[in-house]
């Protein structure tokens, strides 16, 4: 006799659709995009985000790291999304995986991945979550894209993002979308605000007296830019300047102009 889902309670046929889709994505666990589709997130098909993944978290991969993502899915149906989080815990096999989400999705947790119910912009919500987990090694907004949320996420989150670890911003898109908080040509956009902290790369280069740099000027060592995706690195900005005596020669040339 032949075993069809047909045959099957719908219980019994999500248990043995988990069952198959655990076993495809042991034999692909090295490949983001195929465990995008596999899972149903649209971090490849709508968007092309795991190529980019895929270079930068394949040395990470085997890594025992605790993982946050912003926005569960499924907006506020309580039984719907978390797909991407079952992507990432079956590409990073030894990690916690920890989503957040303004609304319940807690009956959505399964072994090595724990949802909250929390607000992106809720400081002390925020600040609790990273004591109870001891920091976190990546962080990713898929948030509400709002940019007012995105910029005050990144300014919470980051500063206790562990060191070398990995920022990342998804759907920046939105930064030109009045309805979202953006537009063109606005100065406090998501994409304004992270171009500007490119500039704090350089920031020993600044022909400035007594600049002080602030903490992402010092904690910021890479920000990469791809179609509606920002992933930036922490580490120590700590590099001399290049040719100091030019920047002191620039300095005197301001300072007689001004």
């Amino acid at each position: 006799m032949v075993w069809l889902p047909s045959n099957l309670s719908p219980i019994a046929y999500r248990r043995l659709v988990r069952l198959a889709k655990t076993v495809l994505a042991w034999w692909h666990r090295d490949d983001l995009s195929y465990l995008a589709r596999l899972f149903g997130t649209d971090k490849w098909g709508s968007h092309w985000y795991t190529q980019h993944y895929q270079r930068y978290f394949q040395s990470l991969r085997n890594k025992r790291l605790n993982v946050l993502e912003i926005g569960v899915g499924g907006y506020a149906l309580s039984d719907a999304g978390g797909a991407s989080l079952r992507l990432w815990k079956a590409y990073f096999r030894k990690s916690r995986i920890v989503g957040i989400d303004l609304h319940d999705k807690t009956r959505l947790s399964e072994p090595r991945i724990d949802i909250r119910q929390c607000d992106q912009t809720n400081r002390d919500a925020l600040l609790a979550l990273n004591t109870e987990y001891g920091g976190f090694d990546i962080i990713i907004d898929d948030g509400s894209h709002l940019n007012e949320h995105v910029i005050t996420t990144f300014q919470i989150l980051f500063p206790l993002l562990r060191s070398n670890g990995l920022y990342v911003v998804e759907d920046t898109q939105t930064a030109y979308w009045q309805t979202w908080g953006g537009g063109m040509d606005k100065p406090r956009t998501s994409m304004e605000f992270f171009k500007r902290l490119v500039d704090g790369l350089n920031h020993v280069e600044y022909p400035i007296a007594d600049y002080q740099p602030d903490y992402f000027d010092r904690h910021i060592v890479e920000i990469a830019f791809f179609h509606n995706l920002v992933i930036i690195r922490k580490g120590q900005n700590n590099e001399k300047a290049n040719v100091p005596e030019l920047i002191q020669q620039e300095l005197a040339l301001v300072q007689r102009a001004g």
